[in-house]
C-alpha cells in the first residue's frame, strides 16, 4: 500500500478558488495552474478537479485529460520561455516525495543554472544540469530555498497571464 501524505484541508482541492493558484487553463477534468513556488520561472501544475491521491486512482478519462493539458501548457511554455528542456514529473506516495495527497502533474521549463533543491532535477548529473556526479542532496537548505522561490501574487498573475497568452489555439482540451 502506498503511504500518502496527510494534509487537511487539501490545498489543491481549493486551488481554483484561492488567489495564489492562478489558473492558466482548464478542462472538464483538470485545472492547469501556476505553481506558487517558482523553482523555475513558469513552473506549472496540472491538477485533477476530482480529489484523487495518485496515478493509480485516476480514471482513463482523467489520464487522457491530464496529458492533453500538460502538452498544451508545455507548448505555451516553449513559446513563452524558449527553455532548454521541459521537465514533467509526478509523485505517488510520501516515499516518492509527494507532499499533497491530491494528484498533480508538474510541467516545468528548464534553463541553465536552475535553483532546484528538491525533486527529480536533483538526480540529474549530466553536464550543465546543475549537479555534479557523486554529490548527494543536502536537504538542510530546502526551507530557505522554498521561501526564496515563493513568488508574489503580482508575479504569479503576470506569469500566468504571459503563459496563458501563449496557449495554442484550443484543440478541444481546454475550456478557456
Amino acid at each position: 500500500m502506498i503511504e500518502l501524505p496527510i494534509r487537511d484541508p487539501c490545498d489543491l482541492c481549493v486551488a481554483g478558488r484561492e488567489e495564489r493558484w492562478k489558473i492558466i487553463d482548464e478542462s472538464e477534468h483538470t485545472l492547469t495552474v501556476i505553481n506558487p513556488w517558482q523553482f523555475e520561472v513558469g513552473q506549472c501544475c496540472v491538477i485533477t478537479r476530482r480529489h484523487v491521491a495518485t496515478l493509480l486512482d485516476l480514471s482513463d478519462q482523467e489520464c487522457g485529460a491530464i496529458m492533453g493539458s500538460a502538452k498544451r501548457v508545455a507548448e505555451a511554455l516553449v513559446r513563452t520561455y524558449r527553455p532548454l528542456g521541459i521537465l514533467t514529473f509526478q509523485n505517488n506516495g510520501v516515499f516518492s516525495g509527494q507532499e499533497t495527497p491530491h494528484f498533480h502533474f508538474h510541467v516545468v521549463p528548464r534553463q541553465t543554472g536552475s535553483d532546484w533543491g528538491i525533486g527529480p532535477p536533483q538526480l540529474a548529473t549530466f553536464d550543465g544540469a546543475g549537479r555534479k556526479r557523486g554529490t548527494s542532496h543536502d536537504p538542510s537548505g530546502d526551507a530557505q530555498r522554498r521561501e526564496r522561490v515563493q513568488a508574489s501574487a503580482k508575479q504569479l498573475a503576470e506569469t500566468a497571464d504571459l503563459i496563458r497568452s501563449n496557449l495554442p489555439v484550443s484543440s478541444g482540451v481546454g475550456l478557456h
